[in-house]
């Protein structure tokens, strides 16, 4: 049957076409791989099979776990799970199950965390990286995610993460490129931000993942500005939050 990269694939979890086609087989059988083929073997592959399909193919939530497992970073891995969860193809509790069938599991206990907070709103390795390493690492207090709202004109639109009680909304950019449409759509999202009296932070990759410290400083500053009687603590020896608010 169809897994890995060819799996999600069909179950349009992956975006973009494999170089190669992936196929997993009994770990008995012995099958010698055609060009342009990667096999692998399981123990489990009938259970893994998704029923009534064609061509056969892995379920979503062991389709899942098997890239998970053969990714080459924990970046990777965030990414095959917040996208499933994200695009509605499976859930927290299907996830989990499927994980309480395999004995053995690379990052278990960082993929407990990652589905619950997937399942929490996570949409991405970046709003991952954020809630973890700047708002939790910090003490910051919990913004809501993905808000909805209503703009002028009635244009309606999501904000990444809201601190309501403080008037502050902080905005992730995931994109490496960033067109011109897009541009105005985030000024346009930022407009109405101040327009209903709330002040947008905005934060792209190479922030999040280099500088979280610095950006809960700031986080924090415009909190604090807006209310928010704490400050930050130190995520690790050495952090300049704590001593870097007055």
């Amino acid at each position: 049957m169809l897994s890995h990269e060819t799996a999600a694939e069909l179950h349009r979890l992956a975006d973009q076409s494999a170089d190669l086609i992936y196929v997993t087989v009994p770990r008995e059988r012995r099958v010698v791989a055609a060009e342009g083929v990667s096999i692998y073997r399981s123990a489990r592959a009938l259970e893994a099979m998704q029923g009534r399909t064609y061509p056969p193919r892995t379920k979503i939530e062991e389709t899942v776990l098997d890239l998970t497992q053969t990714a080459a970073t924990f970046d990777e891995v965030c990414g095959w799970v917040t996208r499933a969860v994200a695009r509605d193809l499976t859930d927290e509790m299907r996830l989990r199950a499927a994980m309480g069938m395999r004995p053995r599991l690379r990052w278990r206990a960082d993929l407990h965390e990652l589905i619950a907070a997937a399942a929490d709103g996570d949409h991405s390795v970046l709003e991952y990286r954020y809630d973890r390493d700047v708002e939790r690492a910090h003490g910051l207090p919990a913004a809501r995610r993905q808000v909805p709202f209503t703009g002028p004109g009635g244009r309606r639109g999501r904000r990444d993460r809201v601190y309501g009680d403080y008037a502050l909304v902080v905005e992730l950019d995931g994109r490496l490129a960033h067109p011109d449409e897009n541009q105005w759509k985030d000024k346009a999202r930022d407009n109405a931000a101040v327009v209903a009296g709330m002040q947008t932070l905005r934060y792209g990759w190479t922030q999040v993942r280099r500088e979280p410290c610095e950006i809960a400083i700031e986080v924090a500053m415009v909190l604090r500005l807006h209310g928010w009687p704490s400050r930050p603590r130190a995520c690790s020896p050495g952090c300049p939050a704590p001593q870097a608010i007055p």
